[in-house]
């Protein structure tokens, strides 16, 4: 096997022409270059430099071809150590980042283009997904982050790290006769037809969601299911019914919805970041997303 060193060796002393102004950039005296070079010769059989003493006349045809091949290898094998140094250090590679659909009206658009600025050739793929959908996503290797909502069916094995905060909000469609009244309340909300998602979908806001109507006297009458939280913002905007939603999204086609706050301390949730084994990259990303 002919290692780097010695195509190192053969291009130094072909570019400059002469074995002791080679061995000076090589930081070597010239006597075992000129017998590495020899011995490169024996082990390929060929021979690469016309001698002339300490000057070589030239390069044959098969010195020729060797100079562009070694060239060309050096080149690759110096971009792979460098590349397999930046990935190793969180500077290149591909993080799968998943979130629910409220993330993106906190502080998660921040903290994308804070990781974008701060490590731009790292590839950056953003997938909208239901906490459960992600946690799933996790564990087959399809996602590298997740931002999710605690608390988790099954935690084992993921590590949560703190995110973002957010309140839960009624969300009513702005022509409905409650739109309008002063002071409401989650228990005006009792009779009216509500859209929510599958519990399986997201277990712990499901339950936060049950537990505030518990409290405000009522069990919601669940009329329609849909997946995502724009799904179901979508249909409170058509008059399919009402909702509770996170407050952060109260942007979300404000002219076809009203949101009403939730005036009870059990309304408020965390946003967290969940990770299985994160590669250098993803490690990244956690790290600039808890300094944004």
């Amino acid at each position: 096997m002919i290692d780097l060193r010695k195509l190192e060796q053969f291009v130094a002393v072909a570019e400059e022409g002469h074995f002791h102004r080679a061995a000076q950039r090589l930081g070597m005296s010239q006597p075992p270059l000129t017998v590495a070079i020899r011995r490169l010769e024996e082990d390929l059989g060929v021979t690469l430099i016309e001698r002339g003493g300490n000057r070589i006349s030239g390069l044959t045809e098969a010195g020729r071809v060797f100079l562009r091949e070694a060239r060309d290898t050096l080149r690759q094998a110096h971009h792979a150590i460098f590349i397999a140094r930046e990935t190793a250090a969180g500077r290149t590679g591909l993080v799968r980042l998943g979130y629910v659909g409220s993330a993106l009206y906190g502080r998660l658009p921040d903290a994308i283009r804070a990781f974008r600025a701060a490590r731009p050739d790292v590839r950056l793929e953003l997938r909208e997904a239901t906490t459960a959908s992600q946690i799933a996503s996790l564990r087959d290797g399809t996602l590298d982050v997740a931002v999710v909502i605690p608390p988790l069916s099954d935690a084992s094995g993921i590590a949560l790290h703190g995110f973002d905060q957010d309140r839960l909000c009624m969300a009513l469609p702005v022509d409905h006769p409650l739109a309008g009244q002063a002071g409401l309340t989650l228990s005006d909300l009792a009779e009216e037809p509500f859209i929510l998602w599958p519990m399986i979908e997201g277990r712990g806001f499901h339950l936060q969601v049950m537990r505030l109507c518990t409290e405000a006297r009522f069990s919601p009458r669940i009329t329609q299911e849909a997946h995502g939280m724009h799904a179901v913002l979508s249909l409170v905007a058509v008059g399919a019914g009402v909702s509770i939603v996170p407050a952060s999204m109260a942007s979300f086609r404000a002219d076809r919805i009203a949101y009403r706050p939730i005036e009870n301390a059990g309304s408020a949730f965390d946003l967290c970041l969940a990770v299985q084994d994160p590669n250098p990259a993803a490690r990244a990303l956690l790290d600039v997303a808890d300094r944004s």
